[in-house]
């Protein structure tokens, strides 16, 4: 009866590991609904029955029967489709403002998802700038465990950041919930 999400995801595509997260926050704010992760090419007779041909592919089933699918790391979209879904409705009507709150919402729970947060270009292990790269240098030299988000894997984050924080670059360091700053100040 209720809503399952499946997300065929593979390990060495960077854009799947940014969704993981996207999808634990979801299982966190929706607990009717189910969230499993297959890794794509480790079933291959099922990533064939479903047309998997890229990662990830989220599709969503209720009552056993398949009922949405989304192609692609698009994690707004993503988290309107588990809305409406486990809510039973129709589309959610999203006006501005309603779409303001929501992202700021969202990018509440974001800052706060860890202790110690980085909103990054790239990812820790392939950061995409220099500025990323000394960040998670600096952070790993230290010893300081962190979680990060690659700002290159969704817009909205990307851009509602940058005011939500007032800080306009990236990196952004977050401690507690609490913007600390970019690069220069962390040094």
């Amino acid at each position: 009866r209720s809503l399952v999400v499946v997300h065929f995801w593979a390990p060495w595509a960077p854009q799947c590991a940014q969704m993981n997260e996207v999808m634990a926050a979801l299982a966190r704010e929706h607990s009717q609904v189910t969230f499993v992760q297959l890794e794509a090419e480790a079933v291959p007779e099922v990533s064939e029955k479903y047309g998997i041909s890229s990662v990830p592919t989220f599709l969503f089933f209720k009552n056993s029967q398949k009922v949405d699918r989304l192609d692609g790391a698009h994690a707004p979209e993503l988290t309107q489709k588990v809305q409406r879904h486990a809510a039973g409705a129709g589309p959610v009507p999203s006006p501005a403002s309603c779409a303001q709150e929501q992202l700021h919402a969202r990018l509440q729970k974001l800052v706060n998802a860890a202790p110690c947060m980085l909103f990054m270009k790239g990812s820790p292990k392939e950061p995409r700038c220099g500025f990323s790269r000394q960040m998670v240098e600096i952070l790993s030299r230290h010893g300081v465990a962190f979680s990060s988000f690659d700002v290159f894997c969704d817009e909205g984050v990307r851009q509602g950041l940058k005011a939500f924080s007032s800080w306009p670059t990236f990196p952004q360091l977050y401690v507690r919930g609490e913007l600390i700053g970019g690069l220069d100040i962390v040094k």
